[in-house]
């Protein structure tokens, strides 16, 4: 594969994480409604208290949200510098909150996927922002700041063209597994990364856990708020599960070793 064709898969896989469960037109709606309510909240609350630092990285956060639902491009990379230049107003006034620093990593990767080619300047503040949140806190978001690395070093260019990298990716999601173990974008998203790098018996050791984990996961994450969470959560692992089944005699590359 080409550089420039990797470069065109990691911006797709940026614009395609912010959508993808948005599968029908009535559910898309109600997904934008909610965002918009939200959004629209968070922003009266953080212009009434631009001083607060919760009120900032809950704005930042809110504006993220509702940039998953935007039209075009240019909507949401507008929504997204909302986010980033309040989550960069909270982390000054705040260098110690985990959640400043966690959410403006986040904002950046809303930002990075309106920007095409562009997103790859983004992606060293992102690891810096994460591993910042990480050190301060690393079990805010049920271990979001070690699964969002994971997911950057599993999806970004390897060097020397950006921060990509098999052992930091498998590092970090294997420690957000630790972290909270029974939250399922953890271990669905470790098991994508060992069936990107072909690791068949490691993906299938992490995927004979998933079927307790969501079973009680769905009895603990409930209610509106996780809707579009368990949409993504059971398409990838049907996703998941298909590929284990299709290559269930493929052998793992480290097996011989």
């Amino acid at each position: 594969m080409s550089r420039l064709a990797r470069l065109q898969l990691f911006v797709w896989f940026l614009a395609a994480i912010t959508c993808a469960w948005a599968d029908d037109g009535d559910r898309t709606e109600v997904f934008f409604q909610r965002a918009e309510q939200a959004y629209q909240a968070a922003r009266v609350r953080y212009h009434r208290e631009p001083t607060n630092v919760e009120a900032a990285w809950q704005f930042g956060r809110a504006c993220v949200d509702r940039a998953d639902v935007a039209k075009h491009d240019k909507e949401r990379g507008a929504l997204a510098q909302e986010g980033v230049l309040a989550c960069r107003q909270a982390v000054i006034d705040d260098p110690k909150s985990p959640y400043a620093h966690y959410y403006l990593g986040v904002a950046l990767g809303e930002l990075a996927s309106s920007r095409g080619l562009g997103a790859l300047r983004d992606l060293r503040e992102m690891e810096e922002e994460w591993t910042t949140a990480v050190r301060l806190d690393p079990t805010i978001d049920y271990g979001g700041p070690n699964r969002c690395l994971g997911l950057l070093f599993t999806q970004a260019p390897g060097w020397p063209l950006s921060v990509g990298s098999r052992t930091k990716a498998i590092q970090n999601l294997n420690e957000a597994v630790r972290v909270n173990p029974g939250f399922p974008d953890n271990l669905l998203s470790l098991t994508e990364a060992h069936l990107k790098w072909n690791e068949w018996s490691e993906a299938r050791g992490v995927a004979a856990k998933l079927p307790d984990v969501m079973s009680q996961a769905r009895k603990e994450l409930t209610g509106p708020t996780w809707e579009s969470s368990w949409i993504d959560w059971d398409r990838r692992w049907d996703a998941i599960k298909a590929r284990l089944n299709e290559s269930s005699h493929a052998p793992s590359p480290h097996a011989a070793h």
